[in-house]
């Protein structure tokens, strides 16, 4: 791909959509420089899933408009992010036999197993999304990470198989196509989310990153550089805000408010006499409020999340045992004290990142918010043969969800031609 081309990573979620416009800079391997970056309101998302075509397309084209001022040109496609309740995850074989004289491995031999893995027991009305590839086994040899050109008889592979609602995979892709935009893919959010948060090395080590979102929190875990399992909880940010409006018998938006303004994810940081007045957000209450009573709430459900991702992490024994432990994205994990609280609650190490790996002319960017928007952009560079490694040169190998749609798309196209 040539330096200069334009990347785009759009991410939808429940609260906000986010776009970030991506640029090579130098030749060859060349740095991703974030040139435009734009954000508005979900509308008619809910949990990560449609619930209004027409206002989600709205909201999407809002987003679209303030990033192509911001650089100055249309964007004509997008690599797109999809996240929601409805994503399974499953493990699959996939065994074929080399029928060759030589017995030598051929790209088209891993592509076949790949494939035969694939062909994994689909739940009735669910789509592949992603197939990736953890690790080769030719005769008894295991843990081959690229077994092409090596000699055997019997090649075998063990995937992750990650899985989308059909009808959410097709109201996302139509939603963005009424927008005006072509599709590169659909990735699921976290994957993406990953590429911009983490190291090769924390790979390597074993590390999960978690995206506390408006809605769902998403979890992916890997080690050795390989993903081992992800998850979507249905909860977020927008629950601590309704637990405050609830307990403090203010409106929503004044509850948001107090939490941006004086929230703080771990009690035992506040001190007792510490008050807040919420005159200041709903000015029909004029009663001051402790501010560790504030701090107790918001720290119950903070917790609640916390649970939630150790279970996921007990299904695959690794409570507990992640030596780079966790890395924490998202606007929802930007609460004071979250990140202490995540280590007493985890008994890991913790840290919230903003993205990395990239350089950018936009201030925004810089915020774990924009982690997800960001890691599109790398995943399309890489697919687009701009960078080594990772998912991306793996994923580029693979029969996509972009191949699972492409009769959906057709229809779509026809429909805008037609005037929507």
């Amino acid at each position: 791909m040539a330096a200069g081309h334009i990347i785009a990573g759009l991410d939808i979620g429940s609260t906000t959509i986010r776009l970030a416009i991506g640029q090579m800079v130098g030749e060859g391997d060349g740095q991703i420089h974030i040139i435009g970056a734009s954000e508005s309101t979900a509308e008619g998302i809910t949990k990560g899933t449609i619930t209004s075509i027409e206002d989600a397309i709205s909201s999407i084209s809002a987003c679209l408009e303030r990033a192509e001022r911001m650089i100055g040109s249309p964007v004509d496609a997008a690599w797109v992010g999809i996240s929601g309740h409805h994503i399974l995850s499953q493990e699959s074989r996939g065994v074929i036999a080399i029928a060759r004289s030589d017995g030598e491995i051929q790209e088209g031999d891993v592509e076949r197993a790949i494939e035969a893995a694939r062909t994994v027991a689909t739940p009735p009305n669910y789509e592949i999304l992603h197939v990736i590839p953890k690790a080769f086994t030719v005769d008894s040899q295991d843990s081959i990470k690229d077994p092409v050109g090596m000699s055997g008889v019997r090649l075998e592979v063990d995937a992750q198989i990650i899985q989308g609602l059909s009808a959410q995979v097709k109201n996302v892709t139509k939603c963005i196509y009424r927008t005006g935009i072509e599709i590169e893919d659909i990735v699921l959010s976290i994957l993406a989310t990953a590429e911009a948060a983490l190291t090769s090395r924390q790979k390597d080590l074993g590390v999960a990153v978690v995206d506390i979102g408006g809605s769902t929190t998403s979890l992916a875990v890997f080690e050795e550089g390989d993903i081992i399992h992800t998850a979507v909880i249905p909860i977020g940010s927008q629950h601590i805000t309704a637990d405050l409006a609830i307990s403090l018998r203010v409106s929503i938006d004044a509850a948001e408010q107090i939490k941006l303004a004086h929230g703080v994810a771990r009690s035992k940081s506040v001190n007792k006499r510490d008050e807040i007045d919420l005159g200041e957000f709903e000015p029909q209450e004029s009663s001051p409020t402790s501010r560790k009573y504030l701090a107790e709430i918001i720290e119950a459900r903070v917790e609640e999340i916390f649970d939630k991702v150790d279970d996921e992490l007990k299904k695959i024994e690794r409570s507990g045992k992640l030596p780079a432990g966790i890395v924490f994205t998202g606007a929802g994990a930007k609460l004071p004290e979250l990140v202490e609280l995540a280590k007493d609650k985890l008994r890991l190490p913790a840290a919230l990142v903003e993205p990395l790996g990239v350089s950018n002319a936009i201030d925004k960017v810089a915020d774990p918010a924009f982690c997800t928007a960001v890691g599109l952009v790398m995943w399309g560079s890489q697919l687009q043969g701009a960078g080594g490694g990772g998912f991306g040169n793996i994923m580029n190998r693979l029969p996509g969800v972009a191949d699972v749609t492409s009769s959906a798309k057709k229809i779509f196209k026809k429909l805008t031609s037609r005037g929507g």
